[in-house]
């Protein structure tokens, strides 16, 4: 390898690493989030059963166990914890794109891996994106290591990501199951000697997987039940096609943009069709892509699955695809160009990112109650998701409740918020209660209206908070009882 080229991917790396970092040095959360820290409060057996109530295995969260062990409950270690994944993939470029499938290909793996619009906005969410992206792309860059070398340790690296994979996220899964499915046609088809270490790599995964099953099971019903996701053509195939492409950027902006590469890479290929030239491992980076998106949708006739955001789990492969046509291209102009327009696009998206994230409106609410609770009061809100839980996760040394008005079957999983916080279904919980009620209040003042006028003796006070973070809405409604 060329000094400079070398020396061109480790700056690519470092300006990466920094660049991604950015947005990260804050402590908002919002609902996902919150949820992300209040399980880490938990002991890996609680996480393990709590979890299995929540729609998402439970590898992440003990992951962000082990980080709360080493730095406390801190909102910004964990937030760095999904930095480093990021940073992990990228450096993927380095120590393993550029040995398998080029130097040209490796840096451009790692450009994409910090420069795509979308890379900023989840390198820096206390979310299991960032490093299931990480695990998916290892197991598939090990498979691909399989097809030419049937080293034992490449087996049993491979089997590890591929499990990491699958206890991640669901299409985590979806993407560890098309994979060992295609490396054991492969197998059959072209090199039956390897089916035995196959088979030994195979069967620990279905038994370290079987414990979850219970829980799979059960969330797969609750998802057929009824999900919040929604299946909208072509709207929904659109976002997951723009998704890597838009960051915080108009929509118009991405699509044009998004359009553009992929008829690029289109004409490429075509031509190296043409030219016979084997192009083998970048198809098959796209074939396991689509693949992931096929299987989602088929899955979606019944239970809508298929959402843009879990498509971050898979970008890695998808960057290997992009990246590896993209150093095709021997007129190295156009090649730049695109790499020019990606830089501005990503750096217009991370500074709409980093004005959201440090605004200071983000932190009125949350040191306005630091400042007025009083020893004895209690929070009651009837919004988890856009407030609720956010003050769960804040304060953990406050009584709260939280009005399952709908009677969402989520009292399991929300156990993520105890002990602090505790699901009710009606106010009758009030009833022998008194004192001050902080009402955690969305805009239009819904809790307040509904809440029970016997038990409010006085009303204190109402306060009004709009945050840039999210554009969160508090109301913070003060009663006595």
């Amino acid at each position: 390898m060329k000094l400079n080229n070398k020396l061109i991917h480790i700056v690519i790396i470092i300006i990466g690493i920094v660049f991604i970092s950015l947005g990260a040095f804050h402590t908002n959360i919002w609902f996902d989030e919150s949820y992300s820290v209040a399980i880490a409060n938990h002991s890996f057996k609680e996480i393990w059963t709590i979890g299995g109530n929540d729609v998402h295995p439970v590898l992440y969260y003990w992951m962000l166990k082990i980080v709360s062990l080493i730095f406390g409950n801190s909102i910004l270690a964990y937030r760095l914890f999904s930095v480093i994944g990021i940073a992990i993939l990228g450096i993927l470029g380095f120590t393993h794109i550029r040995k398998d499938f080029g130097e040209e290909t490796g840096i451009i793996f790692s450009f994409l891996s910090f420069f795509l619009p979308v890379m900023t906005i989840y390198a820096v969410e206390i979310r299991m994106y960032s490093w299931t992206a990480v695990f998916v792309t290892l197991a598939f860059i090990y498979a691909y290591r399989l097809l030419k070398n049937n080293d034992t340790k490449n087996w049993i690296i491979f089997g590890i990501f591929s499990l990491c994979s699958c206890y991640m996220h669901y299409y985590g899964l979806m993407a560890a199951g098309i994979i060992n499915l295609s490396l054991f046609i492969y197998i059959l088809k072209n090199k039956k000697e390897n089916l035995k270490k196959f088979i030994f790599t195979a069967i620990p995964q279905i038994i370290l997987y079987v414990p979850w099953l219970i829980y799979f099971v059960k969330q797969l019903k609750h998802v057929s039940n009824g999900f919040w996701i929604g299946f909208e053509f072509p709207k929904t195939f659109i976002e997951i096609f723009q998704f890597q492409y838009l960051g915080n950027l108009n929509s118009i902006v991405a699509n044009i943009f998004m359009v553009s590469i992929y008829l690029y890479i289109g004409y490429i290929i075509y031509r190296k069709i043409k030219e016979k030239e084997d192009i083998k491992p970048g198809i098959t980076a796209l074939g396991l892509y689509l693949l992931i998106i096929i299987a989602a949708t088929i899955i979606s006739i019944k239970s809508p699955i298929l959402y843009y955001r879990y498509m971050f789990t898979v970008t890695g492969v998808l960057i290997i695809f992009l990246s590896f046509f993209m150093a095709k291209e021997k007129n190295k102009y156009i090649t730049l160009g695109i790499c020019v327009c990606i830089i501005i696009l990503s750096t217009i998206s991370n500074i709409r990112l980093i004005k959201e994230n440090y605004d200071s409106t983000n932190y009125e609410p949350i040191n306005y109650l630091k400042e007025n609770i009083r020893k004895g009061d209690i929070f009651f809100y009837s919004d988890i998701i856009n407030n609720g839980a956010t003050v769960a996760t804040k304060f953990t040394d406050i009584k709260q409740y939280f009005y399952n008005k709908d009677h969402w079957d989520i009292e399991e999983a929300y156990k993520a918020y105890s002990p602090q916080m505790e699901t009710v279904e009606s106010f009758d919980i009030l009833k022998d209660y008194k004192g001050r009620i902080w009402l955690i209040d969305s805009e239009n003042l819904e809790l307040y209206n509904s809440f029970p006028k016997e038990y409010i003796k006085e009303l204190k006070e109402i306060k009004n908070f709009n945050m840039k973070y999210k554009g969160y809405i508090y109301n913070f409604v003060l009663i006595e009882k």
